[in-house]
């Protein structure tokens, strides 16, 4: 086994670098338009028909930009899922 001895300082500064390379590493996006991809991830699903049928009864919302692009609105997904959240007893 192998002994690393660090001074103070850089041994915090050390644990600065790791924090934030992990932060950068597991961020959350702050766009509030994601694509559907990043839409069923965040719902947990993997049908495009079921990402599709949420936005059609309207418990999703969406905005198309243009005809080929749909994005979805990040915080009605999140509403959404608090929404059919379901209480424990």
């Amino acid at each position: 086994m192998e002994v690393i001895c660090l001074q103070e300082d850089a041994f915090y500064a050390l644990v600065e670098q790791v924090v934030e390379r992990l932060g950068q590493q597991h961020s959350v996006p702050t766009d509030r338009w994601i694509d559907g991809e990043e839409a069923m991830r965040k719902l947990r699903i993997k049908s495009t028909t079921t990402l599709q049928a949420l936005r059609d009864e309207g418990k999703i919302r969406y905005s198309q930009p243009s005809k080929k692009i749909i994005l979805y609105d990040s915080l009605s997904i999140d509403e959404y899922l608090e929404k059919n959240a379901q209480e424990t007893f």
